[in-house]
């Protein structure tokens, strides 16, 4: 376990970065992940059906960020890559095009990562993914993340991440993603 000094009168002295059984407390994450990236109810409850089946794969992991109350403000989870899971199919014509299609192989995927709201800014969101990506044994990650300039594409690119694919359209995703890639460790500040 990371502990990770809080800032501000709002957040508790201290927030834990561990492992997280991301099956059992799959209703907390999505309740952040809703505040954090909009959700609404029926997104909520076809990603909950995701994000269990995920944790079944192969290698999969989670890790959360806690106050010391035990209240869940972050998370993130993961997993080694296969070119057979949805996500990869939708991406790889976007990265063949680009030259990028080998990134599909060897690599750690970024599937969530989420800070509620009253939380960012405060190096939790780093510290997660930085964390997650030090114990992959693959020597590269990759994640999409909406493709606009956002706090969450500087912090990815801080980290290293290039944009490998831009425009990525999911079907029902409203907005169009980038498909980003960093070798690993990732950058430190």
């Amino acid at each position: 376990m990371l502990r990770f000094p809080g800032h501000g009168h709002r957040t508790p002295d201290d927030i834990v970065i561990g492992p997280l059984d991301l099956a059992a407390r799959v209703d907390e994450a999505l309740a952040v992940q809703a505040v954090a990236f909009g959700l609404a109810a029926d997104e909520i409850a076809v990603r909950r059906q995701i994000v269990i089946r995920h944790m079944a794969y192969p290698g999969a992991r989670a890790l959360g960020a806690t106050t010391a109350d035990g209240r869940l403000v972050g998370f993130v989870y993961g997993m080694p890559n296969d070119r057979t899971h949805w996500w990869s199919t939708v991406v790889q014509p976007y990265l063949r095009i680009q030259g990028h299609d080998e990134w599909l192989d060897n690599s750690f995927v970024i599937t969530e990562l989420h800070v509620h709201p009253e939380f960012q800014n405060r190096g939790i969101g780093r510290c997660l993914i930085t964390t997650i990506t030090d114990g992959a044994d693959e020597p590269r990650s990759i994640l999409s993340a909406i493709d606009t300039e956002s706090p969450a594409r500087g912090l990815y690119r801080s980290l290293g991440y290039v944009d490998l694919a831009r425009q990525v359209l999911f079907p029902s995703a409203p907005k169009p993603y980038a498909v980003m890639g960093a070798t690993l460790p990732l950058r430190r500040r």
